[in-house]
């Protein structure tokens, strides 16, 4: 007998009997979908909004309509477009940033999660995200989902069935793999019959309901320990048709890893959950430079999301002084991180508005090439670019470190660069004139500068 059951194929088991009441998928891979030969998602960094650092795992349907809403006023214009639901959107109680220690998450009959209908009434008829995904389409912006690794705790004491199989939740569970942070999930041991049929059904759920992008977590660390449950996924992801972006998280993902986690995933976490702490900020330098031969089309080293503006359930605003703060965004454009905004949109302010949205800045992040450091002073950090179609010209990001002012220079030949140029500064938007020999700056402390420096 195989996996799905006789006289019924996979695809069917999968959509069809979805007990949500959402319609079979379709047939063929949706347009766009990563296909062999085809271009990969994520032509570029992805750019968004993530509930996590403003709303930790409390997040309602009002307050994601309402933050949707600001989204696409605010920041759709300016390229940011996912918008993503973080963690424990299938928890009735979920209150804060601990969580739960015996949860009793919201699933369908075959294990799968759902949302909890007392913070998402419109899933109360099974529907699932449906409702709210097609109105994050409506507009014009895509839908994102966290998930953890494996397969719910409740979902196994209950011993319920995997979709399409003969198999149960007890004959996939690897009940000694545990997130040591979060007590939602086992993981799921590959090796057994039905553990990618579980994957399979959990995706094509979440396919039928319109998500575009899943921030899947406890993935990254201890990496070789996940990688099956990376490829699962990656597999359950293309049999769904849908072009879903893969999201790891947490990092630290292993360099060494670079070459497997680009094939698996279209982003992947290279530290820690990041926070409004300069020392966090500072180390994330070397990490995106250790992680430089593996950026590019298709695969974006992310160095976590951006805690800007009001954070942490509205109890603050970031602690990132303004320097801090164009420094956070300088490092994540020179360096193509992806952009996604943390901070309660409700709270946008001005000065955090203008940071996110400068487009000279963001032209950097997404139309970038040969992104790389130069290692030329202690207290600095140095990273150049090429502009998309521009020839001869530069990006040039100056970093200050210390604690106090400092003159922050590299020479134009180490850019690959002879005679004169002609410097902008992209923060201010004025021209600095003609530079001959060498680019310096002043610089605050913390601080940074970004710069086009155009040939001839």
């Amino acid at each position: 007998m195989t996996e799905t059951g006789a006289g019924i194929s996979r695809r069917q088991a999968l959509a069809g009997a979805a007990w949500t009441g959402t319609a079979m998928l379709a047939s063929g891979p949706a347009q766009g979908a990563a296909q062999p030969g085809s271009r990969p998602l994520a032509q570029r960094p992805p750019m968004g909004w993530n509930s996590w650092n403003s709303f930790a795992t409390t997040i309602t349907e009002a307050q994601a309509r309402e933050t949707a809403a600001i989204m696409r006023e605010k920041l759709l214009p300016f390229g940011y477009d996912i918008f993503t639901v973080d963690i424990q959107w299938y928890e009735p109680e979920a209150s804060s940033y601990t969580y739960n220690a015996a949860p009793v998450p919201a699933m369908d009959g075959h294990g799968r999660l759902i949302p909890a209908p007392n913070r998402f009434p419109s899933s109360a008829d099974g529907s699932g995200f449906t409702k709210l995904a097609a109105d994050v389409h409506a507009m014009g912006m895509k839908f994102g989902i966290h998930l953890m690794r494996g397969i719910p705790r409740l979902a196994v004491s209950k011993n319920l069935p995997i979709l399409g199989t003969r198999y149960r939740a007890a004959d996939i569970a690897d009940t000694g793999s545990i997130c040591t942070w979060n007590p939602d999930m086992y993981g799921v041991d590959m090796t057994k019959p039905g553990a990618q049929a579980y994957y399979d059904s959990v995706f094509a759920l979440y396919a039928s309901w319109g998500v575009d992008f899943v921030k899947m977590d406890d993935m990254s660390r201890p990496y070789d320990a996940h990688a099956p449950e990376i490829e699962a996924a990656h597999k359950a992801i293309g049999a769904t048709g849908r072009p879903i972006v893969l999201s790891l998280s947490p990092g630290e993902t292993p360099v060494i890893r670079g070459p497997h986690v680009r094939r698996f995933a279209q982003m992947w976490r290279i530290s820690d959950d990041f926070w409004d702490e300069w020392a966090m900020l500072e180390a994330q330098f070397t990490r995106l430079e250790n992680w430089t031969p593996h950026r590019g089309p298709g695969g974006w080293p992310d160095a976590d999301m951006l805690p800007l503006g009001r954070l942490a359930l509205g109890k603050r605003d970031t602690k990132f002084t303004p320097d801090e703060q164009r420094t956070l965004m300088t490092l994540w454009s020179i360096a193509r991180s992806p952009l996604i905004m943390g901070g309660d949109l409700r709270y946008l302010d001005a000065p955090t508005l203008a940071l996110l949205t400068n487009r000279a800045v963001l032209a950097v992040n997404q139309a970038s090439t040969d992104n790389q450091p130069h290692f030329v002073e202690d207290g600095t950090r140095i990273w150049s670019a090429k502009p998309e179609g521009a020839g001869g010209d530069r990006y040039l990001a100056l970093f200050n470190t210390t604690d106090k002012p400092k003159e922050v220079a590299i020479s134009l030949r180490q850019l690959g660069l002879t005679g004169a140029v002609t410097a902008t500064d992209l923060w201010e938007g004025r021209s600095l004139g003609r530079i001959t020999g060498r680019m310096a700056r002043t610089l605050p402390a913390h601080g940074a500068g970004l710069y086009r420096l155009r040939a001839g």
